[in-house]
C-alpha cells in the first residue's frame, strides 16, 4: 500500500500548498503539505514574491520574512501561526541565534511551540543567513 493510500484509508485528505515558486515543479517540492489536520512547511527562505532576498546581511529581517512566508502558507492551508507546534531555525552562523530568536519570540511568545536551532555551512543562495521550518496541527479540525 502506498503512503497516499494509507493517508486516504485513515480518512485524511492531502493538500499541496504552493506559493508559485517555479522550482516547486522542477525540484518536486511543495511550500507546505497538509494531511488532515497536520501541516508541514519545509525550509523557508527569506525571499519576497519575486524570489529576491529580503534583508541582505540582516538576520533579524530575514527571520521576519521567513515567518511571514510561513504565515501565508499556513493561511492557505486553513490554519495560522496559532496552530504551530514546532519550528526549526537554521542559521549559517550559530552566533546569530539570539537575533533570530528575538524575532521568533515576537510571533510565538504565547504559542510556545517546541524549537530547534541549528547551523549549516551554507544555503543554496549565499545571501540567505537563515531558513525556518514549521509544523502545525489545526486545532478543532473537522475534516
Amino acid at each position: 500500500m502506498s503512503q497516499h493510500e494509507e493517508v486516504v484509508q485513515m480518512g485524511f485528505d492531502r493538500e499541496l500548498i504552493s506559493n508559485g515558486n517555479p522550482m516547486e515543479a522542477i525540484v518536486g517540492f511543495s511550500r507546505a503539505v497538509r494531511v488532515g489536520p497536520f501541516i508541514s512547511i519545509g525550509g523557508t527562505a527569506p525571499v519576497d514574491a519575486n524570489g529576491n532576498t529580503v534583508g541582505i546581511g540582516d538576520v533579524a529581517q530575514q527571520t521576519r520574512q521567513c515567518i511571514e512566508v510561513i504565515k501565508v502558507a499556513l493561511e492557505q492551508a486553513g490554519s495560522g501561526l496559532h496552530d504551530v507546534v514546532r519550528t526549526r531555525v537554521i542559521l549559517t552562523n550559530i552566533d546569530d541565534w539570539k537575533a533570530a530568536i528575538e524575532v521568533r519570540k515576537e510571533f510565538f511568545r504565547d504559542i510556545r511551540p517546541v524549537d530547534t536551532i541549528m547551523a549549516v555551512d551554507r544555503f543554496v543562495n549565499p545571501e540567505w543567513l537563515v531558513e525556518l521550518e514549521a509544523d502545525a496541527v489545526i486545532a478543532n479540525w473537522q475534516g
